[in-house]
């Protein structure tokens, strides 16, 4: 288990590395509520088994579904799920006296993807997080469903809410705005089929709509009838491993990543040819360019050749934490150069020195930071094990580079000690 600091040690000398990645935690998710859905059992190859995926497993068992778990042998951040599904029904249910309590930890798919499910029950459901998951943005997710006329009992559109189910609606119809996030209605329309609404989206926020997109194609090409569904490899874990690569190449190092994720449906995928193989760019847009990963660019940007704009950033700000903010003020800290403005970080190439890293129990931050360790001298993490949320080998992985992960006292972790 990871200690509550820890310090990345540079790799030194020149190295040969392969990094194995574990599956996508955006389908791994997706698939369970389908899986759940389907007709007949539904196996789950290269599932991602992390704090978000098992947060989705467990409520599914708390709602009467019957998931296996298998230990996969080729990584062991994944498993095999095998989920014995109910063909649209909802197994188990509380009442209005009593909900069935379903609690989704700081898993926003989780958050998000369940409340439409309940709604095709019968009875009624209470949903929790966090803390921080009750700040997070809910409400279009709550309008939709009302819309299409079921009774979500929440004092302000946002988590704990307790969703009244009622069963399908055919016929029934919403609209439901992606400007704030894609989740809304990547949720709708995992349910839409079992519930015969008709969802319409709206919105422009392009950086939202590869999420949308996922979802229907996961949707469109998922095995109804029962079946075997592979995961795949995630994308945006895959942006660290691949910075790593952008940040070690110099010294004569590098890093190769398998499996390449190739189907298209993830937006990060982009993060290869956009910066890790390509020519740096002056400006990326998280609407256009790059998707979760431009934390991963950002953390990068110091060593880019020229000064680099990273844009229509808003999204970040109402996820795990208030991201632009803890990347602004984290790389301060280590001497970078960066500017805030609107929703914009203007990021200036310099020399970097090693700090003691606020992660604010958001895994993307510890990854960030954990990676740039690599290339900067005395970089330390407070409280890493937040990477457990959908990566929990992720320091093992990044020992696997040649770096040396040590505690507070200067002890090397091995083993076990770097599993969150």
């Amino acid at each position: 288990m990871l200690p509550d600091l820890i310090e990345v040690v540079p790799p030194a000398g020149r190295k040969e590395s392969k990094v194995v990645l574990p599956g996508s935690k955006s389908l791994t998710n997706r698939a369970l509520i389908l899986a759940a859905f389907a007709a007949k059992p539904v196996t789950l190859p290269g599932a991602l088994w992390s704090e978000d995926t098992q947060a989705m497993v467990e409520c599914l068992v708390r709602l009467g579904f019957a998931v296996e778990v298998t230990d996969d042998p080729a990584e062991p951040a994944n498993r095999t799920l095998e989920v014995q599904g109910a063909g649209g029904r909802i197994p188990d249910a509380g009442t209005p006296e009593q909900p069935l309590e379903l609690f989704v930890e700081n898993a926003g798919t989780a958050a998000r993807f369940l409340p439409p499910m309940l709604c095709l029950g019968h009875g009624s459901y209470r949903v929790s997080g966090i803390e921080r998951m009750h700040q997070r943005p809910q409400a279009g997710l709550v309008h939709a469903l009302r819309q299409l006329g079921y009774r979500i009992d929440t004092p302000n559109d946002r988590l704990p809410a307790v969703i009244h189910g009622t069963g399908p609606r055919p016929g029934a119809a919403c609209s439901v705005s992606v400007e704030e996030s894609s989740q809304f209605a990547s949720a709708l329309l995992l349910s839409a089929g079992i519930g015969g609404w008709r969802i319409s989206v709206t919105g422009a926020n392009e950086d939202e709509l590869p999420y949308v997109d996922m979802t229907r194609r996961v949707v469109k090409d998922f095995p109804w009838n029962g079946g075997v569904y592979d995961i795949e490899a995630d994308a945006s874990g895959a942006s660290y491993f691949w910075g790593a690569d952008w940040l070690l190449r110099d010294g004569g190092s590098r890093v190769a990543v398998v499996p390449t994720p190739t189907s298209g449906m993830q937006a990060d995928q982009k993060f290869l040819d956009l910066v890790a193989q390509g020519t740096w760019r002056s400006a990326y847009s998280r609407q256009t360019d790059l998707a979760d990963s431009i934390m991963t660019a950002i953390v990068l940007a110091p060593f880019a050749p020229a000064t680099t704009r990273f844009t229509e950033l808003g999204r970040l700000r109402v996820q795990e934490c208030e991201r632009v903010k803890a990347l602004r003020t984290e790389l301060g800290k280590c001497g970078a150069k960066v500017e805030e403005s609107g929703d914009t970080l203007t990021v200036h190439p310099g020399p970097l020195h090693g700090a003691e890293i606020e992660t604010y129990n958001d895994h993307r931050v510890a990854m960030c930071f954990g990676m740039l360790g690599l290339r900067v001298p005395g970089m330390r993490l407070i409280k890493p094990a937040c990477v457990r949320k959908t990566f929990p080998n992720f320091f093992a992985k990044l020992a696997e580079l040649g770096t040396v992960i040590r505690d507070a006292d200067g002890k090397p972790l091995r083993g076990d000690e770097l599993l969150a």
